[in-house]
């Protein structure tokens, strides 16, 4: 696995692209903060995007949504993202994608299987 750092300026393109090749994936949401030790918010929930926005207070967030249906539906929001890591396999598939906040806050979006983006249902596109 190797893991490189999304640079900030590169944030809104990256995560709109990452939103398109993934849409649909099934994914986990894990949180760990000093405070709380490791937390699972989100087990195996098909994955609808990741945004930024600005919140009330005009501070930036990062926004996760996951679960297609009302019933299953949970928006995570990062107030006051700082980092942003993308891990991949050696063959070079979305594995997860971390993202840290100013308080330190890790929040991690794993992928139930990571496949390269040029592969959809197991076929290679040209």
């Amino acid at each position: 696995m190797t893991t490189q750092e999304i640079p900030r300026d590169e944030w809104s393109t990256f995560l709109d692209k990452f939103s398109g090749q993934h849409e649909g994936w099934l994914a986990s949401l894990e949180v760990f903060a000093t405070d709380l030790g490791a937390q699972v918010e989100v087990r195996e929930r098909s994955f609808e995007g990741i945004a930024i926005a600005s919140s009330v207070n005009g501070s930036e967030t990062i926004a996760i949504s996951l679960g297609k249906s009302p019933e299953d539906h949970l928006t995570h929001t990062i107030a006051k993202p700082k980092r942003v890591w993308l891990e991949q396999t050696a063959a070079g598939a979305n594995a997860a994608l971390e993202i840290e906040s100013e308080d330190e806050t890790k929040t991690l979006l794993r992928f139930r299987s990571a496949l390269p983006s040029e592969m959809v249902d197991g076929v290679v596109l040209p």
